[in-house]
């Protein structure tokens, strides 16, 4: 994976973290430099979930069935009913795929919104500073977002139908979990917990591996090493 602007502004500075002071940095290059690199970072992430098989052709992120439904898929498919397990697992993670894309405008916004404070925050915090950050920023709006298009590539789908009928009954007795008696609302959070995991797995390498190259904007931002 070509490594995005938001990597290398990250390696710079645990590369060189012994020697930088974030405090010498003005606030214009503390939070400036880091809100282009993430818009980069974010934009990626987005784009290579929300094409066909973003999802689906990904084992990281592709979407199964519920568990309760999981549990019981071999019987189905004994039964003549696995093109109805199928058809539901691809119909979640082509929903999932659909809905992604309206992540982007909202986590570009949440960076634009991003205090001098908080980009900081994230140069200087654990491995995964940015992408808790985007959970506590745009989470509850992403699922707002996210959830009538789901509904949508899902309400017609016969499987999906049956789970809800059974799920919302199951969740009063502890036997699904309450976030998951709904289809829709199973998929949601799958499709959110998804992109949160690409955008920390990307963030954890970033970190980790060390780069050796620079470009004007990582001069500016860290300019102050060589000082």
């Amino acid at each position: 994976m070509k490594k995005s602007l938001m990597a290398v502004l990250f390696m710079m500075f645990v590369t060189h973290a012994n020697a930088l002071s974030v405090a010498d940095l003005s606030n214009t290059e503390a939070s400036g430099g880091l809100k282009e690199a993430l818009t980069q970072g974010v934009g990626k992430a987005v784009s290579l979930l929300g094409n066909t098989d973003g999802f689906l052709g990904n084992k990281e992120v592709k979407i199964p069935l519920p568990d309760s439904l999981k549990k019981i898929e071999k019987g189905m498919k004994l039964m003549g009913m696995g093109k109805q397990s199928d058809e539901l697992v691809l119909k979640m993670n082509r929903a999932a795929e659909a809905a992604v894309p309206e992540a982007k405008a909202l986590l570009v916004d949440s960076i634009k919104k991003m205090s001098v404070a908080d980009a900081k925050s994230i140069l200087t915090g654990p491995n995964d500073a940015a992408t808790q950050y985007f959970k506590k920023t745009t989470s509850t709006q992403m699922a707002a977002k996210f959830l009538p298009i789901v509904q949508k590539a899902t309400e017609k789908v016969q499987l999906a139908e049956t789970y809800n009928k059974y799920a919302e009954m199951g969740s009063k007795f502890g036997v699904v979990k309450k976030e998951d008696a709904k289809i829709e609302q199973y998929v949601t959070n799958k499709a959110l917990d998804g992109l949160y995991l690409m955008i920390a797995k990307e963030e954890a390498a970033i970190r980790q591996d060390p780069v050796g190259q620079a470009s004007s904007l990582l001069k500016k931002v860290f300019g102050a090493v060589s000082n």
